[in-house]
């Protein structure tokens, strides 16, 4: 599959207005992908768990206009954000000459996300994969083309890389591959797959508990942070390593090895912060409390022997991920050690998910 198979070629203009809805999940990735090329083409591949229950929700509108350019408008929880309209504008150029039906029509964005929106969950992921599967649903209803539910999933996620790298890994799930790996059949750098190799069942239906140690707004932006990686005298061997990595993950995956498992996705956590702190400017984005966590969590898995790990995005909150088996004895755990770090004492109880849904 090249770019130009996702070049809409014909469509019609008589479908005049319409609306359409798609719900798409968060995504947590186990091996990082940080540091991107020209054209939002990753660095390295990547592998992630599509999550459940932390999901957004989105209707887009459309009607026909007569003028020139762009037009939309964008809320969030029923508000209008205007501060939002940047980002969809330069989403909305870059994808431009797939879908060329954007200057045709007036659109009305509608989102929202069942999980508080600053507090560090990768919404932008979710939202522009939610987004750019609405913009494919408006292509059906619009073009002359019949299309695969394979054809669909796969510009979707290339049209949401375009907006959000790790969006791209929202499309479907259980678990996604985004970039091309020797290791990984079909694997590409323009869009996720589903992992097309073997996985033992204890990763089904996997927990993701998370941790919401700072709401805030982020410290630094995923954008600033992926060109910190330009020049970063570390950068050619983290994505080696990351690279490496997942070689290291498909037989773990398939065995069922949690040992390994926890160790590639801590190390894969704790790689993604030191490239931070390594970087010029640097930025230390874990806080106090997620260290507490953290060794909290080495601490208990020393005792107990339970296979509970954690993970973390490019910023404070802790993911912290285990067997279903596991749930009542690590829930507890959380409950009774780790809710106490948490900013109001917030957590999200979430689970592996299968990709998102078309709701209207």
């Amino acid at each position: 599959m090249t770019e130009v198979q996702f070049i809409l070629k014909s469509y019609s203009k008589t479908k005049e207005s319409g609306q359409v809805t798609w719900e798409s999940p968060s995504n947590i990735a186990l091996v990082k992908y940080w540091g991107k090329k020209k054209g939002q083409i990753p660095e390295n591949t990547s592998i992630s768990f599509t999550l459940s229950n932390c999901k957004t929700i989105t209707t887009v509108s459309f009607e026909p206009k007569s003028t020139n350019g762009f037009e939309f408008e964008v809320y969030l929880d029923g508000e209008k954000k205007e501060d939002f309209k940047p980002k969809i504008e330069t989403f909305f150029k870059r994808i431009e000459g797939y879908v060329p039906f954007l200057k045709d029509f007036k659109f009305k964005i509608e989102t929202k996300n069942t999980f508080p929106h600053s507090s560090g969950i990768a919404s932008s992921a979710s939202g522009m994969s939610a987004l750019a599967l609405c913009l494919m649903s408006i292509e059906q209803l619009v073009s002359q083309v019949e299309m695969t539910d394979s054809y669909f999933n796969q510009k979707a996620s290339f049209l949401a890389r375009l907006g959000s790298g790790s969006a791209c890994r929202s499309i479907e799930g259980n678990l996604v591959v985004w970039g091309n790996h020797h290791a990984i059949p079909k694997s590409s750098d323009l869009f996720g797959i589903k992992y097309p190799l073997e996985v033992h069942k204890v990763f089904h239906n996997y927990q993701d508990t998370i941790l919401l140690v700072d709401q805030g707004q982020k410290q630094v932006s995923s954008t600033i942070g992926h060109n910190l990686m330009h020049g970063h005298p570390f950068a050619q061997d983290r994505f080696k390593q990351a690279n490496a990595n997942i070689e290291k993950l498909i037989p773990v995956l398939s065995s069922g090895d949690l040992e390994t498992f926890i160790e590639l996705m801590e190390s894969e956590a704790l790689s993604l912060h030191a490239m931070m702190m390594t970087s010029l400017p640097y930025f230390i984005l874990m806080k106090p409390h997620t260290l507490a966590i953290i060794n909290k969590i080495w601490a208990f898995r020393k005792q107990t022997g339970l296979p509970v790990g954690f993970t973390l995005d490019a910023g404070a909150n802790v993911h912290v991920l285990y067997p279903e088996k596991e749930k009542n004895k690590i829930l507890e755990f959380i409950q009774n050690e780790l809710v106490a770090f948490c900013e109001n004492e917030q957590y999200i109880c979430d689970q592996i998910g299968f990709g998102a849904n078309q709701i209207q």
